[in-house]
């Protein structure tokens, strides 16, 4: 066994002193010789937006550095972890630097992998460092390393699954507990599941980032995060939990990416899972994954998708990866061989789906909404009539077979319009996976 004297020492700069980067000290003052490959891992510089704030962590003894772009360039830095988040301003700036003077760079920041992803690969092998990003997808499930690296030897068709830790309590906790969705979301905001500016993650934005990343590196192109279709949670309301339930399905916020002949399609949505479906039963703050390739089948992994510890350990792992040399396209392919993929038109999809309608109680209702169904061309599969105590009107609950999106949402509008019709058509899909 190496003795510690004989390992490499490796400087961390880490720029980002959150929940993650505290996490990360503590784990690499206790563990400086956790990398396999024989180096020697230390803190030489860190940086944040105050260096008074209270931490769970030490960093008095730690040299400390205002600029995040100054500690990327500074000399004792020779691994870069930047944790600051955000797509633009700081955290591009000094990864940017970072790269520029040569340095590999870590990163937890889905954003801007997601958005600037293609740039910086092709800075990064410009520069031949590298650029790794474990911790931006799924906490501490390797999801990242599993599609780039593991499976590399097939071809993935699609990936699919619960992303957001946060929107996944919302849901649970909603069905749990039966309160509405503000409820559930102050009370998450109170126990830091949830940012006081929720919408990054209840808006859906958070898991686009996430399956952007995935389908670059499942698909051998460039993060194309403006094509992904994006709806979140905040229309979900405790009716359509109920109602879901009582038809055998749990709402769960799903993302997917889907490659075709055509193009590849990215979306996130609130999506209805059968009961006994592995992404139904993943609950609380969980995430989950479904992979399917041509060789391998469907892969499911579950696990932590936040949180110090969890983030922590895939932030170490790819400082691990970098003192052991491991070296890789960003993004499966070449930097200057990526181009974004084809966006296939979403209304042209087949899949079958929730329909929920508020309506007057009085006759012919149920017969005006089914023949208007019928004349568009949608198929019921099952039906479902369920008076509320102190509603308005009565909630009318049904799914359809598959059917195109474009032949279905211009139903829905023609119902909308009918004069017994009290409120918004509510519109969810059913899961395919």
């Amino acid at each position: 066994m190496m003795d510690l004297e004989d390992r490499k020492p490796w400087g961390v700069g880490v720029a980002g002193l959150g929940t993650v980067g505290a996490g990360l000290l503590s784990f690499l003052d206790g563990n400086p010789a956790f990398a396999p490959a024989g180096g020697l891992a230390y803190v030489s510089g860190v940086s944040a937006r105050s260096r008074s704030r209270p931490r769970p962590f030490d960093i008095s003894g730690l040299p400390w550095f205002d600029d995040p772009v100054a500690l990327a360039q500074a000399d004792s830095t020779e691994i870069f972890v930047e944790l600051i988040g955000g797509s633009d301003g700081p955290a591009k700036a000094a990864v940017e630097a970072a790269l520029k003077a040569g340095k590999p760079v870590v990163t937890a920041n889905k954003a801007l992998i997601a958005e600037h992803g293609a740039e910086l690969a092709a800075l990064a092998e410009e520069m031949d460092v590298p650029l790794l990003f474990e911790a931006a997808v799924m906490g501490g499930v390797p999801a990242v390393k599993m599609v780039r690296e593991a499976l590399v030897g097939d071809e993935i068709h699609s990936i699919s699954g619960i992303l957001n830790g946060t929107c996944n309590y919302i849901l649970t906790e909603m069905e749990a507990t039966g309160r509405s969705f503000a409820d559930v979301l102050s009370e998450a905001q109170r126990l830091g599941y949830a940012e006081a500016d929720p919408t990054m993650d209840v808006g859906g934005f958070d898991a686009a980032h996430k399956i952007t990343i995935l389908a670059a590196l499942a698909f051998g192109c460039a993060p194309t995060f403006g094509a992904a279709e994006i709806e979140g949670i905040e229309q979900v309301e405790l009716l359509d939990i109920r109602m879901a339930k009582d038809l055998g399905y749990r709402i769960k916020l799903v993302a997917s990416a889907e490659r075709s002949m055509h193009g590849a399609l990215v979306r996130v949505h609130p999506t209805l899972a059968p009961l006994d479906h592995p992404l139904a039963r993943a609950g609380g703050a969980l995430n989950a994954l479904f992979i399917e390739g041509e060789r391998i089948g469907r892969i499911f992994v579950q696990g932590p998708g936040a949180g110090a510890g969890p983030t922590a350990a895939a932030v170490a792992a790819d400082i691990a990866d970098v003192i052991a040399g491991a070296r890789r396209p960003v993004f499966q392919a070449p930097a200057d061989t990526l181009a974004p993929f084809d966006p296939i038109d979403p209304s042209k999809m087949l899949g079958r789906a929730y329909l929920r309608f508020l309506v007057r109680d009085e006759p012919g209702v149920i017969a005006a909404v089914s023949e208007t169904l019928a004349e568009a061309g949608v198929s019921i599969e099952s039906f479902l009539q369920k008076p509320t105590e102190g509603a308005q009107g009565v909630p009318i609950v049904l799914t359809t077979h598959a059917v195109a999106e474009s032949v279905l949402t211009a139903a829905v509008e023609r119902i909308a319009g009918l004069p017994a019709v009290l409120d918004r058509p509510r519109l969810l899909r059913i899961a395919r996976i």
